[in-house]
């Protein structure tokens, strides 16, 4: 542990030209005494650590010092490609080795190029959970995350509606969708491909210390389009149809399924008064009142009779709120 924090305060001075005490034992996560020894040690083991006193002082490399403790891991490397990703890194475990890795890179820059890393952090920053809701990571995610990194077959116990279910699986990728996490693996008894959700996992185990052969023609972001697009039309059991003003078409795929609402649009005529009539896949009258709701005036359902019998309720009441 001390010996990759004392490698870790030789390339964070080897990167910059100066630090405080307080800088690197906050980089650190330690105190400012740990760094004061920390130092100490490094300058006996040989390496020149000179501490400029007073206020502005602080803790420097001399002589051009440059270590050649440089060369990434595979952790680091894999994690290095990550980096634009802070929250699924911690949420996986690797934030330690991605912040090695970018120290290493930093290290090995010429001077004028050690602000890259900082610089692109500050004008990008990917947050994939969506508004308006706090979705915890799973605490299988980093077992599941260490299989997928050395592919080792995993036995996995999981909620399937009201029964627990108990396979082996060959993890093959993690995807996060909105907040949530999904593990798509192959199925060795069936060879079929599948996918997860981990907070449904229950308990995650390896499966003895072989690792699985993987598939190298497998294309993880081309497998999960296809499986999201078949979900997609999967749970698109019913339809309603509808009429829609000008704003209620332009409205109409933010509130529903996208894909679904542009298709059938597309060769929806207009009415004298720019009115038009849809015929829309929904996943059921339930979910489509609560979507169509926030249409307001902007849509009338013509069917199916339930859907608009309880929007009809619903104006009705609405209406006698706001007399």
């Amino acid at each position: 542990m001390r010996a990759a924090r004392l490698i870790k305060m030789v390339l964070l001075l080897q990167a910059r030209a100066s630090m405080t005490a307080a800088e690197l034992a906050e980089e650190l996560e330690v105190s400012e005494r740990t760094i004061t020894r920390d130092a100490q040690a490094l300058s006996e083991a040989g390496v020149p650590v000179y501490a400029d006193r007073g206020r502005t002082g602080g803790y420097r490399l001399i002589g051009g010092y440059r270590t050649r403790l440089t060369g990434l891991a595979r952790s680091e490397a894999e994690a290095l490609f990550l980096s634009g990703v802070p929250g699924a890194l911690r949420e996986m475990g690797l934030e330690d080795a991605a912040s090695a890795a970018r120290l290493k890179v930093s290290a090995a820059l010429l001077p004028s190029l050690r602000d890259a890393s900082q610089s692109a952090s500050q004008r990008f920053h990917l947050d994939a959970p969506g508004w308006f809701q706090e979705t915890p990571a799973p605490d299988l995610l980093p077992a599941v995350a260490d299989a997928v990194w050395d592919d080792r077959r995993l036995i996995a116990r999981y909620r399937r509606q009201d029964s627990e279910v108990g396979r082996e699986l060959e993890p093959y990728g993690l995807v996060l969708k909105a907040g949530v996490w999904y593990l798509c693996a192959r199925v060795p008894d069936s060879g079929s491909y599948r996918v997860y959700r981990i907070d449904r996992f229950t308990s995650v185990e390896p499966s003895g210390d072989d690792r699985f052969a993987r598939d190298e023609d497998f294309d993880l972001p081309g497998f999960w389009e296809e499986r999201a697009a078949q979900f997609a039309r999967a749970i698109l059991r019913d339809n309603a149809v509808l009429r829609l003003s000008p704003d209620g078409a332009r409205q109409l795929p933010y509130v529903t399924d996208r894909a679904a609402a542009h298709e059938a649009l597309t060769d929806a005529e207009p009415d004298e008064r720019g009115w038009v009539t849809i015929t829309l896949p929904v996943e059921s009258a339930v979910v489509a009142y609560s979507q169509l709701l926030t249409l307001g005036p902007e849509v009338e359902v013509l069917g199916p009779p339930e859907l608009r019998d309880r929007l009809a309720a619903t104006a009705t009441r609405m209406a006698a709120l706001y007399r």
